[in-house]
């Protein structure tokens, strides 16, 4: 609940008191909103404007705070920071279009449909994959999936995994042994269901 009057949270937040800017905002968030909107006339857009309102007065109190209040509301200030903050987005938004009108047009794209589908069937291939990779043990799945899908050489996966070469090397010599007849069992459960 608010309290005070406005030239009293005025002088609270030339000393660093946020709590008066909250008390200020509870007061007059909603006529900023109505300001801004009259302004903009898009609600999105007031809200940030009621955002960046309250957020310049804030900045400004800290690094400059202004005189003491001359009148009894703060109203009337608070609107002029968001007639402010309204300009700055207008010529944001300006500048914004006019170098977007100054890009090339794209060119044009090809049907995208092939990509999709590839895709598609990879991310099917590569489910089917993972399916199987997790039916082996942890130890060879990590050597697989450090050596064979990363890349790395044995030496390399050896360190990452803490392990001698030839437990690297014993690793993959079991996992090429299963993950055929892996990937024929997941490929079978998949067209049976």
């Amino acid at each position: 609940m608010a309290t005070g009057s406005d030239p009293e949270l005025w002088e609270r937040l030339r000393t660093g008191d946020h709590f008066a800017l909250g008390e200020l905002f509870d007061r007059y968030a909603d006529d900023v909103h109505a300001f801004a909107f009259r302004r903009t006339a898009s609600w999105s857009t007031a809200e940030d404007v009621v955002q960046a309102t309250f957020l310049s007065t804030w900045r400004r109190f800290q690094r400059n705070p202004p005189g003491p209040l001359t009148g009894p509301s703060a109203r009337g200030w608070l609107l002029m920071v968001a007639s402010n903050e309204c300009r700055t987005l207008f010529r944001t938004a300006s500048r914004l279009r006019k170098l977007l009108d100054r890009l090339p047009d794209p060119a044009p794209e090809g049907d995208h449909a092939p990509e999709v589908a590839r895709r598609l069937d990879d991310e099917r291939r590569m489910s089917a994959i993972r399916r199987a990779v997790a039916q082996l043990p942890r130890h060879e799945r990590e050597t697989l999936e450090l050596v064979v899908w990363s890349g790395l050489t044995m030496a390399e996966a050896a360190d990452a995994l803490g392990v001698p070469v030839g437990t690297v090397k014993a690793r993959l010599h079991r996992t090429r042994r299963r993950f055929p007849d892996l990937l024929t069992r997941v490929a079978l459960t998949e067209e049976l269901s």
